[in-house]
């Protein structure tokens, strides 16, 4: 990552999320427009965007879908544990197309909840996530960084708290563009934590990979080719 990037990251860390929340320093890098060109250091950058139709409607369903977890839960991986901020004034970060920390980026006391009553994804929460996906295991407690509820623009982020075998963020977001077409983009970086992914960093992709893959699956049923 180049130095004034990180420098910004590392302040807005200080300031506006706490450092003893998560395990890695580049807080809300997966906003960088220059995440695939500048990861952390150590890390590996992944991203994937693929079409999942037209119109409000399908914008709306998916991102609902996307803000109840059901990315990860229809991906093969349980959530548990959902905790609130302990700072219930805690409305996460948002960035600017570039990156930069600006604002808050959620505003909202009221708390929703799915049909078994787990609560959807609020910026500051914590969650304990399980499951093997491909044969990789997921086993972490992760961090809500940020929430955005846009008119055209729904997603989140998590960062790893402690556990997992790599360290990093993943971002979700699905985007209602302007020639009506819907799109959802995941975006990750991964630096290995347990000794085998150190010595075999090619294991973080292909988990990544199937990561992604079970994302896209269910979001979107219908399957279409990563763009």
């Amino acid at each position: 990552m180049r130095p004034g990037r990180l420098g910004t990251l590392e302040t807005m860390r200080r300031g506006t999320f706490r450092d003893e929340t998560v395990d890695y320093a580049a807080v809300g890098a997966t906003q960088a427009s220059d995440l695939l060109q500048y990861p952390p250091e150590k890390s590996i950058p992944a991203q994937e965007s693929w079409k999942l139709g037209s119109g409000e409607e399908r914008f709306r369903s998916a991102g609902d879908a996307l803000l109840s977890w059901r990315a990860l839960r229809d991906g093969g991986i349980s959530i548990a544990e959902v905790r609130p901020a302990s700072d219930p004034s805690y409305s996460g970060v948002s960035f600017d197309d570039e990156g930069q920390p600006i604002a808050p980026s959620r505003l909202d006391a009221d708390q929703r909840f799915d049909a078994d009553g787990t609560p959807y994804v609020a910026a500051g929460s914590s969650v304990h996530v399980r499951g093997r996906v491909g044969g990789y295991r997921v086993d972490a407690e992760l961090r809500v960084i940020f929430v955005v509820e846009e008119k055209r623009r729904i997603g989140f982020a998590l960062g790893t708290v402690r556990d997992s075998v790599v360290s990093g963020e993943e971002s979700f977001m699905i985007e209602w563009r302007g020639d009506d077409e819907v799109w959802f983009t995941v975006r990750a970086f991964d630096r290995p934590v347990s000794p085998l992914y150190r010595l075999l960093p090619a294991l973080v992709r292909r988990r990544r990979r199937e990561l992604f893959g079970r994302y896209l699956r269910a979001i979107s049923p219908m399957y279409t080719t990563p763009a």
